[in-house]
């Protein structure tokens, strides 16, 4: 069993209060949840309005399958046109970690 887990830094254009931040940020996590079958929510700058970190985590039987499905995350982040990525971190655990 591997855990992988991945944090995308976010910035969204313009926004001007949490009200739309958070009205952003759902859908964002919704379809990540719905395309991808992983955990996904806001884990950082929920008290910023134009700042965010979405955590995302996936449980697979193999390390290659886990890359797999980060990576489909991170493209789908990426691809919205409301934000922009400014980072990520990405780690994988073994049974051995």
């Amino acid at each position: 069993m591997f855990v992988g887990t991945i944090s995308l830094d976010v910035l969204f254009g313009d926004v001007h209060s949490l009200k739309e931040k958070r009205s952003l940020i759902r859908p964002i996590l919704a379809d990540l949840q719905r395309k991808n079958a992983v955990a996904a929510a806001e884990v950082e700058h929920q008290d910023l309005h134009r700042r965010s970190v979405i955590g995302i985590a996936v449980v697979s039987a193999s390390v290659e399958r886990c890359a797999e499905v980060l990576d489909s995350c991170e493209r789908l982040v990426a691809g919205r046109p409301e934000l922009e990525l400014l980072s990520t971190r990405r780690r994988v655990y073994g049974e051995d970690d």
